[in-house]
């Protein structure tokens, strides 16, 4: 398979989303409070765009938006059952 990538950011062959920062599109981006989540991962089963990780943080886990990649779909937001996610402008 031969690596192409469009200078537009579109997806061309299956993983170059990765290359490209497609993030700029978001209107709202989703914001995590640390003291909230509980880090189970919930929301990264429903991002659609595998934007967010649930890593160790001071021995916490916690939910981590990779704001490069994150469209702004909220669907997290709708499906955080801590209700540890709110939107923020852009």
């Amino acid at each position: 398979m031969s690596e192409k990538i469009s200078e537009a950011g579109v997806i061309t062959e299956p993983g170059n989303s990765v290359q490209k920062k497609t993030g700029e599109w978001r209107t709202f981006k989703p914001v995590v409070d640390r003291e909230k989540c509980i880090g189970c991962g919930i929301c990264t089963w429903y991002c659609p765009d595998s934007a967010i990780e649930v890593k160790e943080d001071g021995g916490k886990k916690v939910a981590v938006v990779d704001y490069d990649h994150c469209k702004g779909c909220l669907i997290c937001l709708g499906e955080c059952p801590q209700k540890a996610i709110t939107k923020e402008k852009g």
